[in-house]
């Protein structure tokens, strides 16, 4: 199978805007991100996807693969299609039959991650892949921060939730935490090149309206996802304070 990663990156963000170029041990959070899915020898191509001359610029100077997007797009799940398209038609004999989705404020996302994600498509009948991990403590099933997931025994994708799932009716969550019954999702998604372009033409549905999580989309439309568990975790970059700890972990390498 071919394989692509795109980056989808944006400059404007209502909590930290310009996060893309936060700098990190000298270095753009960008191209972090860029590089540690290039050293993973897992895709055929890896690129980012941006609306912004600022953010291309930067990628290009750190001797990476970018390329420019609509302003005009929704989420970064319609970034990474038309990133797609972009080099399907520059490239008409190169055909990807998986695309991956690596969020641009995902600076330590690991090569074992990406394995496990890929290792979803194993089954033919997965549509789209994604993570999921053990919840360990109260805090994470109670804050709707935290998406959970819960899964079907082959692993596809029942059902994701803000809220805890399954809901404990008999018992506390400390005793479903025991039971290791909580599974938080991780948003890095690998399509089928083909799947990608049919879910960006789905109408918003009511559920996803309703819990904000683009995937119910998705599922209310008969599309199968497949959660692959994982034992890493990330540190998504919101905040400043989320930008923060990444560099603390880095330091301590």
């Amino acid at each position: 199978m071919k394989k692509l990663a795109v980056i989808p990156a944006r400059y404007a963000s209502s909590r930290f805007e310009g996060k893309p170029l936060a700098d990190i041990c000298g270095k753009p959070m960008i191209l972090h991100v860029y590089q540690a899915v290039q050293n993973s020898n897992l895709f055929d191509e890896v690129v980012v996807a941006t609306d912004d001359d600022r953010i291309l610029s930067a990628v290009i100077n750190g001797g990476a693969k970018a390329l420019m997007t609509s302003s005009e797009l929704n989420n970064g799940t319609e970034r990474v299609e038309q990133a797609l398209r972009i080099l399907e038609k520059d490239n008409p004999q190169t055909h990807y039959d998986i695309v991956v989705n690596i969020q641009g404020d995902e600076p330590l996302i690991k090569q074992e991650m990406l394995k496990e994600l890929l290792s979803g498509f194993e089954n033919n009948d997965v549509d789209i892949a994604t993570l999921k991990k053990i919840i360990e403590n109260r805090e994470e099933v109670l804050d709707s921060n935290v998406v959970k997931v819960v899964t079907a025994k082959d692993n596809k994708a029942l059902y994701f939730s803000r809220c805890p799932i399954p809901f404990n009716r008999d018992e506390s969550v400390e005793d479903l935490l025991k039971q290791r019954m909580y599974y938080k999702h991780i948003g890095i998604y690998g399509y089928r090149s083909e799947v990608l372009k049919k879910i960006v033409a789905l109408n918003q549905t009511d559920l996803e309206r309703i819990e904000k999580l683009e995937q119910l989309r998705w599922l209310e439309n008969g599309y199968n996802i497949v959660a692959m568990t994982t034992e890493h975790d990330t540190v998504g970059v919101d905040t400043k304070e989320d930008l923060q700890k990444v560099i603390d972990i880095l330091n301590k390498r």
